[in-house]
Order: structure tokens, then C-alpha cells, then sequence
């Protein structure tokens, strides 16, 4: 966990789904920048879709009007030289019209048109990048709690540093959150076309799947060079 002692943006995450696909490491590493290389298990690297709600959002210790709003991105695993593993965001669309003014910080937000839905055990997840955009519909459904993750469970999903790119130089942006309470997945219906927006190939297997009820608070802290 990171060490983030005053936070540049205070948040819960709520109702998070995440699609996690493995991929070639090679595939991966032309979409990074100098310094940073694809994080691996078992050698192998790894995309993840992770639709979920914000909530309770302040930055700079002032809330956010309003708070609560729905966030998808698509990430990838990476560390840096010399320095600690972290995320890489192909993209990130909000449906805030605030958060897009962090793409100066080299976070790649985008204004979208976004929905959360829960049903029980299942959340229907959608959104759509401007008019026209890449798009995405997610059923996901929610299974047995994790009790004991596995090493791989936690690999995906407890990252505590974002790396971005911003004139002309690597950032590193620390988060301090507690673990995940994770539960397994199943994706029950999925249609996007973020992967391929994003440059990426299509997915030659099943996604690994979990689902969470979300932590907090988050705090997010100033950027800092990577």
C-alpha cells in the first residue's frame, strides 16, 4: 500500500466488476513508454475491464458535486525500472464532466454516457464514449466469496501505484486503500469494443472474473516523477 499522507482526491469505489484477459507480454509492451514494462505472472501479462461507481468523491478535501458516478477503465499490469509495479490505463471513461480535466495529469479520461444497474446477484453495466464511441454492455454476476485468494487474485486487483506520461515525463501516482473483499464471477453477457478502440487484439480465452462491493475511502494522492 502506498504511503499517501494528503490525498489529491478522497473516494469510495462501489459495486466494481473486473474482467481480467491474459495477454502476450510482447503484445502489451508496444503500448508503453520508455521505462516501463509489462508486470507478468507466471509470465504472462494481463488486460482488465473494470466498470464501477464512485462515491463520496472529494478532491482537495471538497466534495464533488455531485459525489456518486459511474467509472470504467481498461488497464494493463506494469512496473517501472527500478520501482514499483503499478497500473497502465488505456482508457478511462467517466461520466463526470470534471474528471476529463485530469487527462493533464496524462490520465486518459474521457466524458461517456455510463449506467450501473444491480439486480440481486447480478449488475448490468453499460456505457458509450461520447455519441459514437466504443461502447460496452457487461451482465456480470456476482458468485462464492473468495476466502482465501489466490496469488493471482490479489496480483490483479491490489495495485497501489497509476504510472502516467506528462510533459514529456513518466508520473507516478500513489493510492493507499485496503485490500479488496473479492468474490469470484461470471460474465453473463458481454459486448465492447473498448479492447479494439484501445489498439488492442481480441482475447483468444474465457476472462478470469471477480466482482467486489467495493472499498474506501481511497485516497489518491499528488503525482510524483515516476
Amino acid at each position: 500500500m502506498a504511503d499517501v499522507r494528503v490525498p489529491l482526491m478522497s473516494v469510495h469505489w462501489r459495486r466494481q466488476a473486473f474482467v481480467h484477459w491474459p495477454y502476450p507480454p510482447a503484445v502489451l509492451q508496444r503500448f508503453l513508454p520508455p521505462r516501463l514494462e509489462v508486470d507478468v505472472f507466471e509470465g504472462q501479462g494481463w488486460v482488465s475491464l473494470t466498470p464501477f461507481v464512485m462515491s463520496s468523491t472529494r478532491v482537495l478535501g471538497v466534495p464533488l458535486p455531485p459525489p456518486t458516478f459511474p467509472e470504467t477503465n481498461l488497464r494493463t499490469y506494469v512496473r517501472c525500472e527500478g520501482g514499483s509495479s503499478g497500473l497502465w490505463f488505456f482508457s478511462l471513461d467517466v461520466a463526470h464532466p470534471a474528471l476529463p480535466a485530469g487527462r493533464v495529469l496524462g490520465t486518459p479520461y474521457s466524458l461517456g454516457r455510463l449506467t450501473v444497474q444491480p439486480d440481486g446477484r447480478v449488475c448490468r453495466y453499460a456505457g458509450r464514449r461520447g455519441r459514437r464511441g466504443p461502447g460496452y454492455e457487461l451482465e456480470v454476476r456476482t458468485d462464492e466469496r473468495v476466502e482465501a485468494p489466490h496469488a493471482l487474485d490479489s496480483w490483479l486487483t491490489n495495485r497501489f501505484h497509476v504510472y502516467t506520461t506528462s510533459f514529456g515525463m513518466l508520473w507516478r501516482i500513489p493510492a493507499s486503500h485496503e485490500p479488496w473483499p473479492l468474490f469470484r464471477g461470471t460474465l453473463v453477457h458481454s459486448e465492447q469494443s473498448l479492447l479494439a478502440a484501445a489498439g488492442l487484439p481480441e482475447p483468444l480465452v474465457s476472462p478470469l472474473v471477480h466482482t467486489s462491493p467495493g472499498v474506501g475511502p481511497v485516497h489518491l494522492g499528488f503525482p510524483r516523477p515516476g
